[in-house]
């Protein structure tokens, strides 16, 4: 199934209420939120094109705290409308919050609960989904964010199924995007659905960017690991891994090592990453596949054994399944790209990462590409993925995934998190709501 095909279940999304208005978008600022994330649905939903074939939106800029906002550089930003704007909006977009460890506002949480509540289409860019996790408007259902904040999202709040490999999450009538440019692709998503795709097609070419990008975002995934586990006696464990992916190991072995029975092992990993420790582990040897493919002149049977897969069979199965191609057919696209003259050097041995990560990273705003210190990244091997074909990018070279349903969870927690009283007053006044999905 298409990423563009994933709407909720007929009933899901229920009707506007008579204030409401479809064509009309309210865009929710905050005071630290980065100008990139949060001048995309400005510049896709506030400017009138109908000359170009793009029907035309009525753009609502709200403040979603007093004072004036400040963004990037500097720069102080006044917004024209405040919160009660909101209450004529059929579509409300949150983009990149300012910080993943600071709690939004609760006026303007309660602002995005009524939205919801009278039918408005609401919608969390980037780390924008945690503001609506705050809300409530998450929970049981599907979606993702930036994949450097994608763990931090599934531990603080367990009954969100949260999946790092997409690009955008279509849930009927909540919608969240990964990081910065993936923005572009759910708020022309949106006009697609809206409109059809001649309009989103003549859009696109405004704004210069395909239509439609194949591929999630696996190829961005980091090894780094979540801040938190710096200071975890599990921190041990995961760093000993990280230096013997060449090794055979399983599971089994790191939980002895950490003195646990399996089962305990399992649920305080996913607690400390978000993420099942087979599909951790089985994407560090990914990457760690990749980059020797990148890096050295192995053969393809050779980059398995210094991988730890069990068979050059194993690592094609889960390289296409996390990155779309083959192993041989990703080299060949990775060295057709690169600039003539570059070879790869031998390596004599795996090239372990760091075991944690630096400090820093979960106070940064936006999460976009910036060079901050990233999470660890998680891509699910479960059948729910699908088996994936390549895909070229339109220059002819590099390989990239076809899209899978985004409905499944590649991360998720099975511990309890705190959230506050109005978030959970809210989620279970939804709880039997048509189309919901349930909690795992």
């Amino acid at each position: 199934m298409s990423h563009d095909s994933t709407a909720a279940p007929e009933g899901a999304v229920r009707k506007l209420s008579g204030r409401r208005r479809k064509e009309i978008v309210a865009v929710l600022l905050f005071s630290g939120g980065p100008i990139f994330e949060s001048s995309i649905p400005l510049s896709v939903f506030g400017i009138d094109r109908q000359d170009a074939g793009v029907p035309r939106y009525r753009l609502l800029v709200c403040a979603g705290e007093e004072g004036p906002l400040r963004t990037t550089g500097g720069l102080e930003l006044t917004a024209p409308h405040g919160l009660e704007a909101i209450s004529r909006a059929g579509t409300v977009v949150v983009p990149a919050w300012r910080s993943i460890t600071s709690p939004p506002p609760e006026e303007a949480l309660d602002a995005l609960r009524r939205a919801h509540e009278e039918g408005a289409r609401i919608v969390g860019l980037c780390t924008g989904a945690f503001v609506l996790a705050a809300a409530g408007l998450l929970d049981g259902r599907p979606a993702t964010t930036h994949w450097m904040y994608a763990p931090t999202l599934a531990k603080r709040y367990p009954s969100v199924h949260v999946d790092p490999r997409e690009l955008f999450v279509d849930d009927g009538d909540v919608l969240t995007s990964a990081g910065t440019a993936a923005g572009i692709d759910l708020c022309l998503h949106i006009v697609r659905t809206d409109h059809g795709n001649e309009a989103a097609g003549a859009l696109a070419r405004r704004l210069v960017v395909p239509p439609r990008r194949s591929g999630g975002q696996e190829r961005y995934l980091d090894r780094s690991l979540p801040e938190e586990i710096g200071a975890d006696p599990l921190a041990e464990v995961v760093a000993w891994a990280l230096e013997h992916l060449h090794e055979q190991f399983d599971v089994e072995t790191l939980a002895a090592r950490a003195y646990m029975s399996r089962r305990t092992f399992d649920r305080r990993f996913r607690s400390l990453t978000g993420s099942a420790p087979l599909q951790w582990l089985i994407t560090q040897r990914v990457l760690q596949a990749q980059r020797l493919l990148e890096t050295s002149d192995y053969s393809v049977d050779e980059v398995a054994g210094r991988c730890g897969f069990r068979s050059p069979v194993a690592l094609r199965g889960h390289f296409r399944r996390q990155l779309g191609s083959s192993p041989a057919a990703y080299r060949a696209a990775y060295r057709a790209r690169r600039p003539q003259g570059e070879r790869p050097q031998d390596t004599d041995g795996p090239q372990a990462p760091a075991a944690s990560a630096p400090a820093g990273a979960q106070g940064q705003p936006g999460g976009g590409h910036s060079g901050h210190p990233g999470q660890q990244g998680h891509a699910g091997q479960h059948g729910q993925q699908g088996t994936s074909h390549a895909e070229r990018h339109p220059d002819g070279q590099m390989p990239f995934p076809s899209r899978r349903t985004p409905a499944g969870s590649a991360v998720g927690s099975s511990m309890s998190g705190s959230s506050d009283n109005g978030r959970e007053a809210y989620a279970h006044s939804r709880a039997s709501l048509p189309g919901q999905r349930s909690a795992p």
